[in-house]
Protein backbone atom coordinates (compact mmCIF):
# COMPACT_ATOMS: atom_id res chain seq x y z
CA UNK A 1 0.00 0.00 0.00
CA UNK A 2 1.35 3.30 -0.96
CA UNK A 3 1.78 5.86 1.75
CA UNK A 4 0.28 9.08 1.98
CA UNK A 5 3.54 10.59 0.74
CA UNK A 6 4.42 8.96 -1.91
CA UNK A 7 0.75 9.85 -3.28
CA UNK A 8 1.31 13.53 -2.78
CA UNK A 9 4.32 13.28 -4.40
CA UNK A 10 3.07 11.79 -7.63
CA UNK A 11 0.67 14.12 -7.56
CA UNK A 12 2.60 17.11 -7.33
CA UNK A 13 5.41 15.81 -9.23
CA UNK A 14 3.17 16.93 -12.45
CA UNK A 15 3.39 20.78 -10.69
CA UNK A 16 6.77 21.53 -9.57
CA UNK A 17 7.19 23.31 -12.85
CA UNK A 18 4.85 25.86 -11.58
CA UNK A 19 6.08 26.37 -7.83
CA UNK A 20 8.74 28.89 -8.74
CA UNK A 21 6.64 30.27 -11.11
CA UNK A 22 4.04 31.04 -8.17
CA UNK A 23 7.42 32.72 -6.46
CA UNK A 24 8.50 35.12 -9.38
CA UNK A 25 4.43 36.31 -9.78
CA UNK A 26 4.13 37.37 -6.45
CA UNK A 27 7.34 38.98 -6.33
CA UNK A 28 7.38 40.57 -9.53
CA UNK A 29 3.61 41.24 -9.22
CA UNK A 30 4.59 42.95 -5.90
CA UNK A 31 7.13 45.08 -6.83
CA UNK A 32 5.38 46.29 -9.85
CA UNK A 33 2.37 47.71 -7.03
CA UNK A 34 5.24 48.86 -4.76
CA UNK A 35 7.12 50.99 -7.48
CA UNK A 36 3.44 52.00 -9.76
CA UNK A 37 2.21 53.03 -5.89
CA UNK A 38 4.96 56.01 -6.14
CA UNK A 39 3.63 57.42 -9.59
CA UNK A 40 3.44 59.76 -10.46
CA UNK A 41 6.92 61.51 -10.92
CA UNK A 42 8.70 62.39 -8.45
CA UNK A 43 7.31 60.39 -5.61
CA UNK A 44 6.04 63.14 -2.93
CA UNK A 45 6.07 60.47 -0.07
CA UNK A 46 9.49 59.65 -0.42
CA UNK A 47 10.92 63.13 -0.70
CA UNK A 48 8.76 64.17 2.29
CA UNK A 49 9.48 61.39 4.90
CA UNK A 50 13.01 60.15 4.12
CA UNK A 51 14.24 63.57 2.65
CA UNK A 52 15.02 62.09 -0.86
CA UNK A 53 15.66 63.97 -3.79
CA UNK A 54 12.94 64.40 -6.40
CA UNK A 55 15.88 62.49 -8.36
CA UNK A 56 16.81 59.87 -6.20
CA UNK A 57 12.84 59.28 -5.34
CA UNK A 58 12.18 59.04 -8.72
CA UNK A 59 15.00 56.42 -9.02
CA UNK A 60 13.65 54.12 -6.56
CA UNK A 61 10.07 54.11 -8.07
CA UNK A 62 11.45 53.01 -11.46
CA UNK A 63 13.32 50.81 -9.90
CA UNK A 64 11.07 48.79 -8.20
CA UNK A 65 8.57 49.14 -11.47
CA UNK A 66 11.55 48.19 -13.40
CA UNK A 67 12.45 45.05 -11.43
CA UNK A 68 9.15 43.46 -10.83
CA UNK A 69 8.26 43.88 -14.61
CA UNK A 70 11.91 42.20 -15.50
CA UNK A 71 11.82 39.62 -13.42
CA UNK A 72 8.10 38.87 -15.21
CA UNK A 73 9.66 38.82 -18.36
CA UNK A 74 13.13 36.54 -17.68
CA UNK A 75 10.81 34.01 -17.06
CA UNK A 76 9.87 33.54 -20.67
CA UNK A 77 13.28 34.60 -21.73
CA UNK A 78 15.10 30.97 -22.37
CA UNK A 79 18.85 30.73 -22.11
CA UNK A 80 21.67 32.83 -20.85
CA UNK A 81 19.51 35.86 -21.53
CA UNK A 82 16.73 34.64 -19.39
CA UNK A 83 18.61 33.97 -16.30
CA UNK A 84 20.75 37.25 -16.88
CA UNK A 85 17.23 39.39 -16.88
CA UNK A 86 16.24 37.44 -13.75
CA UNK A 87 18.96 37.78 -11.33
CA UNK A 88 19.77 41.08 -12.94
CA UNK A 89 15.99 41.82 -11.20
CA UNK A 90 16.42 40.15 -8.38
CA UNK A 91 19.59 41.54 -7.56
CA UNK A 92 17.65 45.14 -7.65
CA UNK A 93 15.06 43.76 -5.65
CA UNK A 94 17.62 42.45 -2.66
CA UNK A 95 19.46 46.32 -2.93
CA UNK A 96 15.85 47.92 -2.74
CA UNK A 97 14.83 45.94 -0.08
CA UNK A 98 18.43 46.61 1.84
CA UNK A 99 17.93 50.03 1.52
CA UNK A 100 14.32 49.37 2.87
CA UNK A 101 15.74 47.96 5.92
CA UNK A 102 18.25 50.02 6.46
CA UNK A 103 16.89 53.41 5.94
CA UNK A 104 12.63 52.93 6.66
CA UNK A 105 12.81 49.48 9.23
CA UNK A 106 16.81 49.80 10.79
CA UNK A 107 14.40 49.48 14.19
CA UNK A 108 13.01 45.97 12.89
CA UNK A 109 16.76 43.51 12.69
CA UNK A 110 16.37 40.69 14.20
CA UNK A 111 13.17 41.71 15.97
CA UNK A 112 9.59 39.83 15.68
CA UNK A 113 8.58 42.50 13.51
CA UNK A 114 11.04 41.89 11.14
CA UNK A 115 9.74 38.03 10.70
CA UNK A 116 5.75 39.38 10.71
CA UNK A 117 6.39 41.60 7.81
CA UNK A 118 6.09 40.86 4.25
CA UNK A 119 9.63 42.45 3.26
CA UNK A 120 11.65 39.69 5.04
CA UNK A 121 9.52 37.78 2.17
CA UNK A 122 10.39 40.15 -0.37
CA UNK A 123 14.40 39.94 0.26
CA UNK A 124 14.27 35.90 0.53
CA UNK A 125 12.85 35.25 -2.89
CA UNK A 126 14.56 37.83 -4.11
CA UNK A 127 17.87 36.10 -2.60
CA UNK A 128 16.52 32.90 -4.40
CA UNK A 129 16.17 34.36 -7.70
CA UNK A 130 19.45 35.91 -7.70
CA UNK A 131 21.11 32.42 -6.45
CA UNK A 132 18.68 30.27 -8.83
CA UNK A 133 18.08 32.89 -12.08
CA UNK A 134 15.94 30.48 -14.22
CA UNK A 135 17.30 27.26 -13.18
Amino acid sequence: MKSIDNILNAIMSNFYHLAPWLLRLGLGTSFVFHGLSKFPLPPQKLIDYFGFSSELASFVAISELGAGILLLLGGFLKGHVGNLVTRFAAGVIVIVMIFAFTIAHSDWFITPKLFMSEQIFLIIIGLYFFIRGNN
